[in-house]
């Protein structure tokens, strides 16, 4: 019979492995139809570096809330806006927010600035598994589907690519306006300083298509970028 206390680090054991199957979720979220599944499964994932055979599961029940923009989505209040309708622009070099729109900077160049436009058009249509890879329009997007919708737009891919094959597009390493963050399983990018995901960090809910203004790790994945961008 074991005794009180190796029950009692038994019990602990369990809850902290409990915890870690239940952890936030990473990255892809299956959306089918329009509806939310209860709990819905992510692939394996790692937070920090560690023995490749230690992974963790993350299961992830979406918020069934509609989402609406908070004024901290907003970081133009000390930007200068150049013109707005349907080509927005801002000063400078990098690229602000402003009712979840991106307004392209003055000095980045005209495809960089085509792409950020394009995307605007696509940036409150939900998550849809593989949308965006049968066409460039589509009526959702998945995380490569977002990507290549952007790249196609800067003029640089000429068909959707999933995030496997982004690992290897375009050149090694971060570029100056545009960045692709690839593994297996997700991709994002970085565009003249703001985060192109479907994966939604601040609110939860607001998985798709998604300029966001804060950041995420990139460990595990590989960092390319158009050639010249």
């Amino acid at each position: 019979m074991p005794s009180p206390r190796t029950l009692f680090l038994v019990a602990v054991g369990l809850a902290t492995m409990l915890g870690a199957l239940t952890a936030s979720a990473q990255d892809d979220t299956r959306v089918y139809s329009g509806r939310i599944p209860a709990v819905a499964p992510f692939q394996p994932f790692t937070l920090y570096p560690r023995p490749i055979h230690v992974q963790r599961v993350a299961y992830y029940a979406p918020r069934r809330e509609s989402y609406a923009p908070r004024g901290d989505d907003d970081d133009s209040r000390n930007a200068e806006v150049e013109s707005s309708g349907s080509r927005p622009t801002v000063s400078g070099s990098r690229a602000v927010v402003k009712h979840g729109i991106a307004y392209a900077p003055s000095s980045a160049p005209a495809n960089v600035k085509s792409a950020i436009w394009a995307v605007n058009d696509i940036c409150r249509k939900p998550y849809h598994w593989g949308g965006g890879h049968g066409s460039f329009v589509d009526s959702g997007y998945d995380c490569s589907g977002t990507v290549s919708y952007a790249l196609h737009h800067a003029g640089v891919l000429n068909q959707p690519l999933p995030s496997s094959d982004l690992l290897r597009f375009g050149e090694r390493g971060r570029g100056r306006w545009m960045t692709i963050y690839s593994r297996r399983g997700h991709t994002f990018a970085m565009i003249a300083g703001l985060r192109l995901d479907t994966t939604d960090f601040r609110y939860g809910g607001n998985v798709g298509p998604r300029w966001h203004t804060d950041s995420r790790g990139t460990w595990g994945f590989e960092a390319r970028h158009p050639a010249g961008l």
